[in-house]
């Protein structure tokens, strides 16, 4: 039988899961196996922080919305609904941009879908 010698190989590995946990704190940056536990678990947090970023930039244009909204006397729920009864197709990241922005051209969009 022949002798499989693998050094350059591992080596490779070992070195791309070190080099992706560069910037963890103590062992976990410098040790292979705690650093390969701990790069497995930061790759699981990151697709599941893909998926919470949309969630929290809905509730924020909401919330901005929801200022504006208030501030002109009505509240977010009459106005959405009022935008869909007109059928004004505006999503709520170009609403939240506007409430910011351009209030004026928020509060003739308010006016015109009440």
């Amino acid at each position: 039988m022949t002798k499989v010698k693998r050094g350059n190989v591992a080596r490779k590995r070992r070195k791309k899961i070190l080099n992706l946990a560069k910037g963890f704190k103590g062992a976990h940056s410098k040790l292979f196996r705690v650093a390969n536990q701990q790069v497995m678990k930061s790759l699981r947090y990151s697709y599941i922080g893909r998926k919470n970023k949309k969630r929290q930039f809905r509730s924020l244009w909401i919330s901005r919305i929801n200022a504006e909204c208030r501030h002109n006397d009505t509240n977010y729920s009459l106005f959405i609904n009022s935008l869909k009864k007109s059928n004004i197709d505006l999503n709520r990241k170009m609403l939240a941009q506007l409430a910011i922005i351009d209030k004026t051209t928020f509060s003739k969009i308010l006016l015109s879908s009440s």
